[in-house]
C-alpha cells in the first residue's frame, strides 16, 4: 500500500521553514490506518518487546493501537508538567525549537525490552531524550519504529547502533 498518498505536506507549519507531515488523512482512511498499525505491530513483535514507549501527541495515536494489538504495556512520554507522579526530565531539540520530555519513574521496569514508537523521525532529539530516560531505568531498547523518516533533517548516524524501522521515508 502506498501510504504516502495519505500524508499531506503542509509548508511553513507550525513555523516558517517547516515542512509538516499531516497524518490526519491517514487516520481518516480505515484501510490505510489498519495497514500502518499491522506493520508497526509486526515490528514490535519481531523485537520481542515487553513495553512500547511513545511521545505525545502523535506517537500516542499509533502506539496505543499497536500496544493493544500486540498485548504490550504502553508508557507515555509527555511535555513538562503533564505527568502527576515523579518523572525523569530530559531536554531535547527539534526542528523548530527546544523542549523537555518527561516519563514517569518506574513505568519502564529494570530489564524491560523496549520499543520506542513515534510518527516521524525528524532531528532525532525526541528519540535521544527517550533513549536517555529508558537507560535511567536500566532497560534495553530493542527497536525504534516510525511511520516516516525525514532523512533530510538528520545525519545518517542519528540513531546508529539501534534497530530502526520506518514504513516510509522522505528525502526532501
Amino acid at each position: 500500500m502506498d501510504i504516502k498518498q495519505y500524508i499531506a505536506r503542509i509548508q511553513d507549519f507550525p513555523a516558517e521553514g517547516v515542512d509538516f507531515k499531516d497524518v490526519t488523512p491517514l487516520l481518516n482512511n480505515v484501510e490505510a490506518f489498519k495497514y500502518v498499525i499491522e506493520k508497526m505491530s509486526e515490528f514490535v513483535q519481531s523485537c520481542d518487546a515487553d513495553v512500547i514507549v511513545a511521545p505525545e501527541a502523535r506517537g500516542f495515536i499509533f502506539a496505543a493501537p499497536v500496544a493493544f494489538n500486540t498485548g504490550k504495556r504502553l508508557v507515555l512520554v509527555r511535555k513538562p508538567g503533564k505527568l502527576p507522579r515523579e518523572a525523569h526530565k530530559v531536554a531535547y531539540s527539534l526542528e523548530y525549537g527546544n523542549n523537555y520530555q518527561e516519563m514517569h519513574k518506574g513505568d519502564v521496569h529494570e530489564g524491560d525490552k523496549v520499543v520506542i514508537l513515534d510518527d516521524v523521525l525528524a532531528t532525532g532529539g525526541t528519540i535521544q531524550a527517550i533513549i536517555e530516560m529508558v537507560g535511567k531505568e536500566n532497560a534495553t531498547i530493542t527497536g525504534i519504529c516510525f511511520l516516516a523518516d525525514l532523512l533530510y533533517l538528520h545525519g545518517p548516524n542519528v540513531l546508529e547502533g539501534q534497530n530502526v524501522y520506518s514504513l516510509l521515508s522522505y528525502e526532501s
